[in-house]
């Protein structure tokens, strides 16, 4: 949803976008296993989100997997479908505690099935969560979730209001991000939260995401409290 006053410098973003770049590249330098850095980028989104809630942060949305990876080699595949199996078998009931709930964006559909069971059973399980939102963007795509909701707003046969178009996006009913972050030295958003981002603040950095520390993370922030946010106005 986009803010209507202007937001004066000093603050911290409500709603941190993260994209994990990165973890082949980290791999390949240390002669390990693609999958090797997947992990590695996993542990550390994991590691950053809770540090981002700990500092006040109230949303930190992941794009684990667009839906352009999908069509990366079935052996690497495969083996993020099995980390994602190991982390939302996991981490349910750690989440649960924290008080951070789950969320999962994106077309569950192009995933196994059992990934869908194990992905409705985490959200269901950590609702309720009142310190912060974990979003997974997981067979993600930014046009394609704009074209799912004009599909929507058809289906529904009237008008709608730029609120209501919001409101029919995968997420809907959350704070549109106010820092994006991207890892890995790529100067692009590669078709992530399109519609969302509009007046979302960038941060680019060339470290390679299982690197990206907590450390770096502070600076992100505080190079986004020194920004002021006008959304267009003077």
């Amino acid at each position: 949803m986009k803010k209507g006053k202007e937001e004066s410098a000093g603050s911290l973003p409500a709603h941190i976008a993260i994209i994990m770049d990165g973890n082949g590249r980290w791999a390949k330098k240390r002669l390990l296993p693609r999958g090797a850095g997947h992990r590695a980028g996993m542990n550390r989104m994991i590691a950053l989100a809770e540090h981002a809630f700990t500092r006040g942060v109230k949303y930190v949305t992941a794009f684990a997997l667009s839906t352009e990876n999908l069509s990366r080699p079935k052996e690497e595949l495969d083996g993020l479908f099995s980390l994602f199996r190991e982390y939302f078998e996991k981490s349910a009931n750690t989440m649960r505690e924290k008080g951070v709930s789950l969320k999962v964006i994106g077309d569950l559909s192009l995933l196994p099935e059992d990934i869908r069971t194990l992905v409705s059973e985490g959200e269901a399980h950590t609702a309720g969560g009142t310190v912060g939102t974990l979003i997974l963007a997981i067979g993600y795509g930014g046009r394609q979730d704009i074209l799912s909701a004009v599909n929507e707003a058809v289906r529904r046969g009237k008008e709608v209001t730029q609120e209501e178009f919001s409101a029919l996006l995968s997420t809907g009913g959350i704070p549109d991000p106010d820092l994006l972050i991207r890892t890995g030295r790529e100067l692009r958003i590669s078709n992530f939260l399109l519609w969302q981002s509009a007046y979302t603040e960038l941060y680019f950095t060339e470290t390679l995401f299982p690197d990206f520390s907590e450390k770096e993370l502070d600076r992100a922030l505080a190079a986004y409290a020194k920004r002021e946010r006008r959304f267009g106005k003077v």
